[in-house]
């Protein structure tokens, strides 16, 4: 997936014309359940390929936390988040971002505890996915929410031409005011999932798991009903490092994933000289062999 360009001015006009900078959060998001298109289960693979009209593909997961506030955080991006966000790692020298969207959910109370999209480019598709989010506003007492469903698909079911082609990892943000809970059962992963070649796993297995292929980072937001909890944020702290980052105001989210992304951009891997010209000997020497 990855196809086609994001214009801001197109989905721009088209946010005029739906009305969303007027609209309540349900008024936008009319989904009463989960969009069959967005259901996990039965899902393989999730890809972000190169082609001809993006060539260097970054892949970025926005894993957006669904339950009862937090419903504000993809209100915000569809109203003027999301073309803020594209147009600056753009406009900043990334060209070509393929974004894919999760919702997620608490997987011990919620029918939906995860949702996902596809690997877009274009303006139109970033907000089909982004629009067809069910906001089933759960979670539950259990002090936690399944952020690690983000880490578990985006290691398990992603697949992205940035790593593979490059070794130039993708980014992964959850956003959202809970803790993370701390483990996911084989169960709950073959209903969430289909049933499969499931396993039980702690959060910082799944952690692990995702940073092999993404560099993981988790925006607790101060504004959610735990935003100002300190035993929250140290709890974040010691599984994330500087990866954790602080937002005071929704409204930053958007800036903040792109700066992260340009800056991460800019340090992809080089092919030293040296590189080159080993890569020619392995050339010229199966060149050679196919001649003999």
């Amino acid at each position: 997936m990855g196809r086609g360009l994001f214009s801001s001015v197109e989905y721009t006009s088209r946010s005029i014309s739906k009305g969303y900078a007027h609209k309540s959060t349900r008024e936008v998001f009319k989904a009463r359940n989960v969009n069959n298109a967005m259901n996990p289960n039965g899902v393989d693979i999730r890809e972000s390929r190169d082609s001809e009209e993006h060539p260097n593909s970054l892949a970025i997961i926005l894993g957006l936390d669904v339950t009862g506030s937090m419903g504000s955080i993809p209100h915000f991006l569809i109203k003027e988040g999301l073309p803020n966000m594209m147009d600056n790692i753009i406009k900043n020298g990334v060209p070509d971002p393929q974004v894919l969207f999760l919702a997620i959910g608490d997987h011990e109370y919620d029918e939906s505890s995860l949702q996902c999209g596809q690997f877009e480019s274009s303006d139109e598709l970033l907000e089909y996915w982004l629009e067809n989010v069910f906001l089933e506003g759960g979670g539950g007492g259990n002090r936690g929410e399944s952020y690690h469903l983000a880490w578990y698909f985006a290691a398990m079911h992603t697949s992205i031409d940035c790593w593979e082609k490059r070794k130039q990892k993708g980014l992964l943000f959850t956003i959202g005011d809970e803790p993370v809970l701390h483990n996911i059962p084989k169960r709950a992963l073959d209903e969430i999932m289909g049933p499969g070649q499931h396993q039980n796993y702690s959060h910082v297995e799944l952690l692990d798991k995702a940073r092999e292929m993404y560099d993981v980072y988790h925006l607790h937001l101060r504004q959610g009903s735990n935003g100002n909890n300190q035993r929250v944020i140290d709890e974040w702290k010691q599984l994330m490092s500087d990866n954790l980052i602080i937002i005071d105001r929704k409204e930053d989210t958007s800036k903040v994933i792109s700066e992260i992304t340009v800056e991460h951009y800019k340090m992809k891997p080089q092919i030293s000289e040296p590189d080159i010209d080993k890569t020619e000997e392995l050339l010229t020497d199966t060149k050679e062999e196919m001649m003999l």
